[in-house]
């Protein structure tokens, strides 16, 4: 199999590379799994040196890539610029905050001494999408190396430059010999890396098809995985927000990185009261949007990552037409070149159309009006995924209520739903198990042993 690195603005083949073979992928895996006891054995100081050194590598070569991120998957510069600080930030952040999380716990019982240590487990497969494709790995990888282990990566097949890229980062971090490695594979190759012997545990960010799928192979050969799947957030505005200031978070919640993001918001559930007055702006706001080179400052809609991926987020969009939503702006493919789609809106949007029930990964926005907050609550829930969410009122204490009953990983008042190196991040239902982030991403990937000692 051939793997290519096409320019979603261009359409152009920018690079090609072959998939491995077998040996090259067993030697790999033989080097990485020899490589974990020496990484394991060193101090927190020590593991957290290179981590630091890897948020210099970032910052230092943020620019560099960006522009491979925009030319490999369309995001616009001025986001992959954010992104690359991300990763630094995010580095850093389990670089000083690992051996607090990871410390001995004393415990009373009645041995003389009991305690809980965490230990690692071994070597940690990473199956990593394309739309943040420096971020996600890096959420993963950080605390999961920072706790002793070493990783293997696969990444989507539109990234391999990426995919290379953070490899390379790695090395001229100074990380030992065959602590993070890439692997070029496509997805049958991987689904054999999960159940091979030399992987201890395995962690994917994608579709819940894909979940299903090595969350079943990881099951079979008694293996920890984390999934972080797909979502179709709802982004709830009560009677008694803030509708200006509210619809222009709203435009920058479905459109951040053209709506190719799990916890962006999705379904747009509107109190009757402001509907009209919060879709009347926020078609105003999405129609200031013009697309362009997405290097420019003043771009603001990119293509999407591909050709395909625009043609099935269309397919749903006829769909839920036919079945009765109404076209506010938008539908339709642009220019005559790269995988670009017009920032869509749809209103009427009920159950059972596509823009409800399924994830819509793209730049096309479903309102729902719902006749109060109950409603609200119910339709919120109404959804097979459960990601995130948010809530928009002048009421926090309202808010608070509300966000309590959703039922998702994550649920923001007045905010933009966001994935922070501090707070837990994962969902519920089809949209995975496990968390990644704060003390308890770190705590996923390792042994929690008891000690007794008399």
């Amino acid at each position: 199999m051939t793997m290519r690195s096409i320019n979603p603005a261009t359409g152009q083949t920018v690079q090609s590379f072959s998939t491995w073979q077998t040996d090259q992928i067993n030697a790999v895996l033989n080097q990485v799994e020899s490589a974990q006891t020496g990484w394991a054995a060193l101090s927190f100081e020590q593991r957290a040196q290179f981590m630091h050194n890897l948020a210099q590598v970032f910052r230092q070569q943020r620019d560099e890539y960006a522009h491979l991120i925009t030319d490999e998957m369309g995001k616009l510069f001025k986001e992959a610029l954010a992104e690359i600080e991300k990763c630094a930030m995010g580095c850093d952040y389990y670089a000083g905050h690992a051996q607090s999380y990871l410390m001995d716990e004393v415990i009373t019982s009645d041995a003389s001494r009991s305690l809980v240590v965490y230990q690692p487990l071994g070597t940690l497969f990473c199956i990593m999408p394309w739309n943040f494709p420096f971020w996600q790995l890096v959420r993963a990888a950080a605390p999961a190396m920072m706790a002793g282990n070493t990783v293997v990566l696969k990444h989507a097949s539109n990234v391999p430059r990426c995919a290379l890229a953070l490899e390379a980062a790695f090395q001229q971090a100074g990380f030992p010999e065959n602590t993070f490695r890439t692997l070029m594979i496509d997805a049958e190759q991987a689904e054999a890396v999960v159940a091979d012997q030399r992987i201890a545990a395995v962690t994917l960010t994608g579709s819940s098809a894909a979940g299903r799928k090595v969350a079943a192979i990881a099951g079979q050969h008694l293996k920890k995985c984390v999934l972080e799947l797909g979502g179709s957030d709802p982004f709830i505005v009560l009677h008694d927000a803030d509708i200006e200031w509210t619809a222009k978070q709203a435009v920058f919640a479905r459109f951040q990185n053209m709506g190719q993001s799990c916890i962006a918001a999705k379904r747009f559930i509107l109190v009757e009261a402001i509907a009209d007055s919060f879709i009347e702006q926020f078609k105003a706001l999405v129609s200031q949007l013009h697309s362009g080179d997405p290097k420019a400052d003043a771009t603001g809609i990119a293509p999407m990552a591909r050709p395909d991926l625009r043609t099935e987020l269309h397919a749903q969009v006829e769909r839920s037409l036919a079945l009765g939503a109404r076209l506010v702006i938008g539908g339709s493919f642009m220019g005559e070149q790269g995988a670009y789609y017009a920032p869509t809106i749809l209103d009427q949007v009920r159950p059972g159309m596509p823009a409800f029930d399924e994830e819509l990964f793209g730049p096309v926005a479903a309102m729902v009006r719902v006749k109060n907050e109950d409603e609200a609550r119910q339709l919120a829930n109404l959804t097979q995924f459960g990601l995130g969410g948010s809530v928009w009122t002048k009421d926090t204490v309202r808010g608070e209520a509300l966000a309590r009953r959703i039922h998702a990983g994550c649920v923001f008042v007045n905010g933009i739903v966001k994935s922070d190196p501090r707070l837990p991040f994962g969902g519920v239902k089809d949209s995975g198990y496990g968390r990644e982030l704060s003390y308890h991403g770190i705590r996923e990937f390792v042994n929690i042993k008891t000690l007794w000692i008399k």
